[in-house]
């Protein structure tokens, strides 16, 4: 996979996270696990974009941890989220967290 397909499998599965956040129950932990997840999601796509401009190798290793970082973060709530059954579509959950896992396992610094 190229520099340009990474990119939009980023922004994808951002878009996949935004769309499964509307269907989260809406109390207290539905609601954290929401913002939270949305954050994580969409900054690992936006830091992604932003290694490409890296200003040295030592800033680009840096920002591309940070994308691992978050996309471990995002996996964790998609499982939290799984196990506590906050999201009533349960189709997409398991396209984002096999998504989640896959960039998560496979992301090499």
């Amino acid at each position: 996979m190229n520099t340009k397909e990474l990119e939009e499998r980023l922004i994808q599965f951002a878009a996949m996270v935004i769309e499964l956040t509307g269907s989260l129950k809406r109390n207290r932990a539905g609601l954290t696990l929401n913002d939270q997840m949305s954050r994580s999601s969409i900054s690992a796509a936006l830091n992604y974009g932003e290694a490409g401009s890296a200003e040295s190798p030592k800033d680009f290793i840096h920002k591309l941890q940070i994308v691992l970082k978050e996309l471990r973060e995002t996996w964790i709530a998609l499982r939290i989220i799984e196990k506590s059954g906050l999201s009533s579509n349960t189709a997409l959950l398991t396209r984002c967290l096999d998504e989640s896992n896959q960039k998560t396992l496979n992301f090499e610094i």
